[in-house]
């Protein structure tokens, strides 16, 4: 069953238990509201969590619980137990009492900002995947669903069940777990390195030189680099292929080169084609198939349109591994849900049931891209607000002439539909005004053939007339982007500019310059497979 399936059904289960008359109202699951935060009702109930409480005092952390959010977005708490806190000290081979973990003083602040959230979430908005917020450590707090034969329940970061929930108090909402979250400290490449189940695929990272790319640490403030997704298989499966070490690996992918770090050798791709760029939760690859960007000499398609009928998001369907004289067919390679989406300094880590090799032939997909390699910009799409960026030098994909500065616009993604300011897709796009010209790198792009279509607004008089360069040649003609749309409610429309055919795995420059100078609403760039 999908997990938002257990989802879905443990909400409708909370609402269909309650029978309604005149007088009776629907329970919607929380405390009464009362006069206390987040601090008070911890030290109400001291006999169940004075740990925590003594953790949040000696992490200078207690004044905050006890205020208001100054964003105005409320705090969540996750609240481990007394139990959970002995057993967090006792799992702990740096500390032998707890009094030693409340005298580092620089872990226990960390260890307490890890587990407060900076805004107001309730479990019916828990995602399968990253809360929407990091908490106040900046790293993400992830969501899982733990089955069982009786009951369902959150799992937080995959390790802490979630005991009661939405404990409602007036600087936001608290849920309490039976065990600890630990703060990350360990990147990627650490975590491999600490996790013996992993060996073979650990040594084939190390062999191909892409140790430099799991061992990141990615500051999601400065977000000087790009976050990584690590697909990784356990020696256990690749023992089903009778490959037991990492020579036989090397035979397997390998067998006729030795130069693994050379980007045409064919064990550098294979460990690149399980690095993703960026940091993807498993919720983001549902109902959406489409390429992502590998570290590999192709991008990695994932299927997460599927049919009803399997029960997981898969890729490269219908392939076939080849070892040692033998054939083992796969219908196809899926992720393991329940041990996902764990968190590193550097990105995520997915665990797969099967080997992912690379394929024969990459599959050519419709893409689109919204500027989601600016690590700046990514940071900014957290906020509603008009970001100014005035210093080329903060991007690395994006540039411009013949005006100072560019906007970046985040509206309201939360409002209903019907009340957001555009139909600008996940409400945000770049804004600039005057006579320029803006310059654009995609990611790489699958040899084939596209249409490819601007997406920009459209309906005001004030907007820019501008053609459209790929790669130094103009594609299409005059974009006049002030009389196009007559849809006034839909501003954001997409311009069709002609097709185009890629010969090789390669990144692109578009180009927009005006003729007539003015406004220009840029909310992506589409290449439409043919």
């Amino acid at each position: 069953m999908k997990k938002l399936a257990i989802l879905f059904t443990i909400v409708l289960g909370s609402l269909i238990m309650f029978s309604c008359d005149e007088t009776d109202h629907p329970d919607p699951g929380f405390k009464d509201l009362v006069r206390e935060s987040i601090y008070d009702y911890i030290a109400e109930n001291e006999e169940d969590f004075s740990m925590f409480m003594e953790v949040l005092q000696a992490g200078n952390l207690d004044r905050t619980m006890q205020a208001y959010n100054p964003n105005g977005n409320d705090y969540t708490l996750f609240l481990p137990t007394n139990d959970a806190m002995k057993e967090f000290v006792d799992e702990n081979n740096n500390y032998s009492t707890f009094q030693d973990l409340l005298n580092d003083k620089e872990y226990v602040a960390a260890l307490a900002r890890y587990h407060v959230i900076n805004r107001g979430i309730i479990t019916n908005d828990f995602p399968f995947g990253a809360l929407p917020e990091r908490n106040l450590l900046k790293q993400y707090i992830t969501i899982g669903f733990e089955v069982g034969a009786d009951t369902s329940f959150y799992k937080i970061n995959n390790d802490a069940p979630l005991i009661e929930g939405n404990i409602e108090v007036n600087n936001g909402y608290i849920h309490i777990i039976s065990r600890s979250l630990i703060p990350i400290t360990l990147s990627t490449m650490d975590w491999l390195e600490a996790n013996p189940n992993y060996s073979i695929f650990a040594q084939a990272v190390k062999e191909t030189g892409h140790d430099v790319v799991l061992d990141r640490v990615i500051d999601y403030e400065e977000m000087s680099d790009i976050p990584v997704t690590l697909l990784v298989e356990a020696d256990s499966v690749f023992n089903r292929f009778d490959v037991n070490n990492i020579d036989d690996l090397k035979q397997m992918i390998s067998p006729e080169r030795s130069d693994y770090t050379d980007p045409t050798n064919p064990l550098y791709n294979f460990v690149g084609y399980h690095i993703l760029e960026r940091n993807h939760f498993l919720a983001d690859f549902e109902n959406r198939r489409t390429n992502y960007a590998s570290y590999g000499d192709i991008p990695l398609n994932i299927n997460g349109d599927f049919d009803r009928n399997e029960e997981n998001i898969f890729m490269n369907a219908q392939d076939t591994i080849r070892n040692k004289g033998i054939e083992y067919p796969i219908r196809y390679v899926t992720f393991y849900y329940d041990y996902s989406n764990v968190q590193t300094l550097s990105g995520s880590i997915h665990f797969i049931d099967n080997i992912l090799q690379r394929r024969r032939r990459p599959i050519v997909d419709n893409v689109s891209f919204q500027f989601r390699e600016e690590s700046l910009i990514n940071q900014y799409r957290e906020e509603v607000n008009e970001y100014l960026i005035s210093e080329q030098n903060l991007l690395q994909n994006i540039w411009w002439s013949g005006v100072q500065d560019i906007l970046f616009i985040k509206q309201d993604s939360d409002l209903p539909s019907d009340q957001r300011e555009s139909n600008a897709w996940d409400q945000d796009y770049l804004y600039i005004q005057g006579d320029f010209e803006i310059s654009y790198r995609t990611p790489r792009i699958v040899p084939g053939t596209y249409t490819v279509r601007l997406r920009a607004h459209e309906r005001s008089s004030t907007n820019a007339l501008v053609e459209v360069f790929l790669d130094g040649v103009k594609i299409g003609g005059l974009v006049d982007l002030t009389v196009a749309n007559t849809n006034w409610e839909r501003p954001f429309a997409n311009r069709t500019l002609g097709d185009i055919t890629f010969t090789s795995y390669e990144q692109h420059v578009v180009t927009v310059r005006t003729l007539i100078p003015g406004d220009f609403m840029w909310d992506a760039i589409i290449f439409d497979r043919k």
